[in-house]
């Protein structure tokens, strides 16, 4: 069998960290034409390398295919939104920024969050290889480019006089099969002095927390600061400031400059490589039991769920992330154990999930069935759609989540 090749340093894949099986891509909802198609389905089988500890899945399906129309807006999630706005407030006033910068987003999405700084007058590009959401992201007055970031962009646009002053690229890294070739591009656009910043979920924080649903075909890589310390490197740059946040169920913000520049080495950046290396992160033994614990929490899900069903309990769910996809396909949870889903984005609705064939309401549909027990599939958005679904209250309903532990929610 062919092994395949570490994308950061080239060595064979030998190792596994968790294998979920076969999955269809977890952004693909479909209609109800296409409800007796021919589905694809691809495998989750995810490694580890043995050398820079890149936990990775192999790219059985090119980005091309994924992302040049995307199903996911990040507009529709409220927390999200005031994320990118706390964060552009910090960035303005950390790094002096102004009608002279130029801040450039990498896999700006809807424009979510380049909207913030050209409400406070700084220039912003973003950059994005789906049409679909860019056209979305230039209504809100966010100018856009339709293609996929990576050195050769990077080049044409420092060739037409662009270099940025910060380059923000949030959860994007994880989506990026050139991982070289896409970190030497920001190594190309960046400023003498300018700082990039990278939001990746922590790989600390999906082990300790089972998080094993943010593991689907568009994520190639989960990192951990060890990781992006040395990859980094490779490319000229410097890790210099880390902050943990709690998004995404943990994740790091990453700051770094090009090597040599002008901001000082934060703390918090050996203080985080020396969390992870003492919890054994900096070499593969410390990765060795996630899989067994991956199918523990499959099992318990599968029990709460079939217990509830027997009792004679109506089951909805509430999203239809990506995660919660990854979830239902491994679990094989379908129709007979939640009835249907809801989602705030138009685009899916009348639609159904990938492989489980869940069809997707309008929220509004849970006040007209009043079921028993709604399943949070975005569990890291537990606490805002718990306010949402206050009102299932009203008659006796329940919210379950599903990881780290699957359980009945209490209400506050």
């Amino acid at each position: 069998m062919r092994l395949p090749a570490c994308r950061i340093c080239g060595r064979p894949l030998e190792r596994t960290f968790v294998d979920l099986g076969m999955s269809p891509l977890c952004e693909t909802f479909l209609t109800a034409a296409e409800l007796d198609g021919v589905e694809h389905f691809y495998p989750l089988h995810v490694r580890i390398c043995d050398d820079c500890l890149l936990v990775q899945l192999e790219a059985y399906v090119p980005g091309e295919e994924i992302f040049r129309e995307y199903a996911y807006f990040s507009a529709f999630s409220d927390s999200w939104v005031e994320h990118a706005r706390v964060y552009t407030e910090a960035m303005i006033e950390r790094f002096g920024l102004d009608g002279g910068s130029l801040v450039v987003e990498l896999a700006s999405n809807d424009g979510y969050l380049l909207q913030h700084f050209v409400q406070r007058a700084v220039p912003a590009l973003g950059i994005d290889p789906a049409a679909n959401v860019a056209e979305a992201a230039r209504e809100r007055g966010v100018e856009t480019i339709v293609d996929f970031f990576g050195s050769e962009l990077a080049n044409t646009l420092v060739a037409e006089g662009k270099r940025a002053d910060l380059i923000a690229a949030n959860n994007v890294l994880a989506q990026v099969p050139a991982i070289n070739d896409f970190v030497a591009g920001i190594e190309v656009l960046l400023a003498p002095d300018g700082v990039a910043t990278i939001e990746v979920p922590h790989l600390a924080r999906l082990i300790e927390g089972l998080q094993f649903d943010t593991i689907y075909h568009e994520h190639y890589s989960y990192f951990s600061l060890t990781t992006m310390d040395r990859l980094f490197s490779m490319h000229g740059l410097e890790v210099f400031d880390v902050e943990e946040l709690p998004s995404h169920g943990g994740s790091l913000r990453v700051f770094v400059h090009r090597r040599g520049a002008a901001h000082a080495i934060e703390p918090s950046v050996s203080r985080i490589l020396g969390e992870e290396r003492a919890a054994g992160y900096d070499s593969v033994e410390g990765y060795r039991d996630f899989g067994a614990r991956v199918a523990e929490t499959k099992w318990r899900l599968l029990e709460l769920l079939i217990r509830l069903r027997r009792d004679g309990a109506q089951v909805v769910g509430y999203g239809a992330p990506g995660k919660g996809n990854t979830l239902l396909n491994y679990c094989g949870i379908r129709t007979d154990l939640l009835d249907y889903t809801v989602d705030r984005n138009p685009y899916k609705h009348g639609r159904f999930l990938p492989g489980t064939h869940i069809p997707i309401h309008p929220p509004e549909r849970i006040a007209e069935t009043r079921p028993d027990y709604v399943l949070i599939l975005p569990w890291n958005l537990k606490k805002e759609i718990a306010a949402q679904l206050e009102y299932v209250r009203e008659w006796g309903g329940q919210l379950v989540v599903p990881i780290p532990e699957p359980e009945v929610v209490q209400w506050s």
